[in-house]
């Protein structure tokens, strides 16, 4: 009877150290790398509508601006977010990929490149996971 309320008393230590830790290293730390994961996946959600948009766009050209806005508003939502060197870089690749993706559109191409907003987003996606 005496091994598992060494057992509890034990697991009661470590559960109080982690959450000691995690208040000591900061709760902010590990609220950016969610809210990271967060805006990665929703990333990630908007360059697949985007990628579905091409593929349907001579029925409906107006799916490439909505998705493009929707990856420029989880963008300026992670730029605000970020002090991660690698993180601004794939950021700032993805706003240039989307940018040229909405100048094509602009000038009527109905079938943009859009590898490089994938590529960009699935870099957003490495760096942000936790």
């Amino acid at each position: 009877m005496r091994r598992p309320i060494r057992l509890r008393r034990t697991a009661l230590a470590v559960v109080t150290a982690l959450a000691l830790t995690t208040g000591a290293v900061g709760c902010g730390a590990l609220d950016k790398a969610l809210e990271c994961a967060q805006t990665a996946e929703a990333i990630a959600a908007s360059v697949d509508k985007l990628s579905q948009a091409v593929n349907t766009a001579s029925e409906d050209p107006t799916q490439l601006t909505e998705a493009l806005d929707e990856i420029d508003k989880e963008l300026g939502s992670l730029k605000d977010k970020t002090d991660n060197a690698d993180l601004s870089k794939a950021v700032d690749d993805l706003s240039k990929g989307v940018e040229n993706v909405r100048t094509s559109v602009e000038n009527g191409d109905t079938t943009p490149d859009i590898k490089p907003v994938t590529d960009a987003a699935a870099e957003i996606g490495k760096v942000c996971t936790p």
